[in-house]
């Protein structure tokens, strides 16, 4: 019997949906695959009921991009499926060439307004849609999230615990992408050697279960771990043997000359637990052990713990950040703009669902703080817009200071190569932490959150007002 070793390869053409190679082929077959043509990544709703998404996930995606293609085993599989001989000829050939206009990495990012555009050949650019959805789209949403703990969480640690708990190898993106966002670790060993992070772990219950009793337990584990000993606390009794085993273990450690680094509390009320036992190893003269906390974590839980004073040194967040609690998924969709220099609208009874056509520019107006006030989408070649209307209500619109005008979508790959030097995740998270202190705390609150003010300019409302009277909507 022959064993399926199938290994995925995410740079496979198969990395993709049906439906993506279906119109490839019948672009192919019209010879208008090599027709120059240009898609918007955008998104319209803001996940977690907040104000702003972090874009994530542009450094895992270009190489792949840079790479992608089909071999001849997948080849000869398509053939199976009914795909065309000379099509597959094509795919057999196949290297994405086109181009790519991006924000950078870690911005911060509003919806309707283009995050990224991609340019070239029509089947090309068609063919890594879905590769690209799948990767900005996840990290999006997981960098997103983390920003919003890290906001919660001020300058303490922040540790991602979620391999366990996510959908997959999902789970190795989401370490990236929650690093991106502004955590300090991760438990995911693979993710920690892959992206440059450094990883952490404490122990589990069921170390503690497996030994005599819960003191040789931590002894057992100190004498293993002497300079990376964190000790869990709750198996049976936080405040009667948790704690006062790990005060013994820490004093014994001492006088070996090791150091206990922290205790970890995994369940109960972590406010009342992390005070009682703040004040217990204080007590005993252990100022310099931390405390560690982790279970059901999320950016209301961390944020309420805070308010509560509660002596909390460090936060293991898993299920909530790894999954993207409550929401799991970021709505970015991919639209067609312009074809052969034509610009390109999707209609909707639905305003909202109309989508903005041809080659655009999205510009961020600052106020005389730094601080961010508003985005324009004007068309690419326009001048910086003067003023911006909004795109759903044309009666209201805001004058703009041109001199206060950045430009955010700058050329990222060209001819199918990437023009970008590789980025660790703590790169695009120092760059999150500083676009975040631009960003006004009205737009970071978790409830009710200040929207910010996304406009299109004069002429792309012009624009898309006459595609849509030519479409008769």
């Amino acid at each position: 019997m022959q064993e399926n070793n199938f290994i995925i390869h995410t740079n496979s053409g198969l990395y993709t949906d049906m439906y993506e190679l279906a119109m490839a082929e019948a672009y192919f077959k019209e010879k208008k695959q090599d027709e120059p043509a240009c898609f918007d990544y955008f998104f319209r709703k803001l996940p977690f009921g907040g104000g702003y998404v972090i874009f994530c996930g542009l450094g895992e995606l270009l190489p792949v991009i840079e790479t992608l293609h089909f071999n001849s085993d997948e080849i000869d599989w398509l053939h199976k499926q009914g795909f065309n001989k000379d099509f597959l000829s094509w795919l057999e050939a196949f290297r994405f060439k086109g181009t790519i206009r991006s924000m950078q990495e870690g911005e911060i990012a509003f919806p309707l307004e283009p995050l990224l555009e991609v340019e070239g050949g029509l089947a090309e650019v068609q063919i890594i849609e879905t590769l690209l959805l799948n990767y900005l789209n996840f990290q999006s949403l997981i960098a997103t999230k983390a920003a919003r703990m890290r906001y919660a969480a001020g300058n303490r640690h922040l540790s991602e615990f979620g391999l366990r708990r996510a959908q997959g190898l999902g789970g190795i993106s989401a370490s990236r992408a929650a690093i991106a966002g502004g955590f300090d670790t991760t438990s995911n060993m693979y993710a920690a050697k892959r992206f440059n992070i450094k990883a952490v772990g404490t122990m589990a219950h069921s170390f503690i279960q497996s030994q005599q009793d819960e003191l040789t337990a931590f002894r057992k584990f100190a004498e293993a771990e002497p300079y990376n000993c964190t000790l869990l606390v709750d198996t049976y009794d936080t405040l009667k043997s948790g704690i006062p085993d790990a005060i013994k273990v820490a004093k014994e450690m001492k006088e070996k000359g090791h150091h206990l680094q922290a205790i970890r509390l995994d369940s109960g009320d972590l406010a009342y637990l992390s005070k009682r036992g703040r004040k217990m190893l204080d007590d005993a003269g252990l100022h310099d052990v931390q405390i560690v906390v982790s279970n059901q974590l999320d950016e209301y839980l961390i944020k309420s713990l805070l308010e509560q004073k509660a002596p909390i040194d460090s936060f293991g967040v898993g299920t909530s950040l790894a999954t993207g609690q409550p929401d799991a998924a970021l709505d970015g969709v991919y639209k067609l703009s312009e074809i052969n220099g034509e610009p390109k609208i999707k209609l909707s009874e639905n305003l909202q669902k109309v989508t903005l056509p041809g080659r655009k520019q999205v510009y961020r107006f600052t106020d005389e703080t730094g601080c961010f006030a508003a985005d324009a989408i004007a068309l690419e070649h326009d001048r910086v817009p003067d003023k911006m209307i909004h795109p759903f209500d044309v009666e209201k619109s805001k004058d703009l200071d041109i001199n206060m005008a950045q430009p955010l979508l700058e050329k990222i790959m060209k001819d199918g190569k990437s023009l970008l030097k590789k980025q660790e995740p703590k790169d695009v998270a120092a760059y999150v932490q500083k676009r975040m202190q631009q960003l006004p705390d009205e737009h970071k609150r978790f409830n009710n959150p200040h929207i910010y003010k996304v406009g299109i300019s004069e002429s792309l409302q012009e624009l898309r007002s006459d595609l849509r009277k030519k479409y008769k909507m």
